[in-house]
């Protein structure tokens, strides 16, 4: 006795696949691709490649030392859940290095050393700090630069926070804050 075998039809979603396999992996290779520049633009940022940041403020005086500011993102401040934070770096000059202890910033003068604001922290050649930005801040406000010496004099400078962070003013104005 012969048994007849019945072939089944195979799935369409099975007839799909084997038609279009080869697509599907080469778009699965593809789309990565697309976002590599900003991944290689972002490891250069932060190894310090491209600079301190996307948008350099420029050098600034305090006292007898200065340092290099710059925002690290030309954007808005993020929200956290402490508040909006913005995010800047620095570098101090080659011969304050030795000299400074610390260094703090803070929208706003600060009223003592211990109300200075956030403290950068990494090498003195690239220091980082997260900036709180309370939402009822002025769009004419300024950034205070504190520093600390080794000897305990204490420098101050402050900058426009509209030369530092145009696009903190710009989210402060659209927050409906006025001057």
């Amino acid at each position: 006795m012969n048994k007849a075998t019945t072939v089944q039809p195979p799935s369409p979603l099975r007839a799909f696949w084997h038609k279009w396999r080869f697509h599907i992996n080469v778009l699965l290779l593809l789309v990565p691709l697309g976002f590599m520049p900003k991944y290689f633009a972002d490891a250069a940022l932060f190894r310090g490649d491209s600079g301190l940041g996307e948008r350099e403020v420029g050098e600034v005086q305090v006292g007898p030392w200065s340092l290099t500011l710059a925002e690290l993102r030309n954007e808005a401040p993020r929200p956290d859940p402490a508040g909006p934070m913005k995010s800047f770096n620095a570098a101090l000059c080659k011969e304050c290095v030795k000299q400074v202890k610390a260094t703090y910033l803070r929208i706003g003068k600060p009223r003592s050393l211990r109300a200075a604001g956030v403290i950068f922290f990494g090498t003195p050649y690239r220091m980082g700090a997260a900036l709180p930005v309370p939402e009822r801040t002025s769009p004419d406000a300024e950034l205070w630069i504190t520093m600390e010496g080794w000897d305990g004099s204490m420098q101050q400078a402050s900058i426009p926070l509209s030369q530092a962070s145009p696009a903190t003013v710009a989210w402060l104005t659209q927050q409906g804050v006025k001057p």
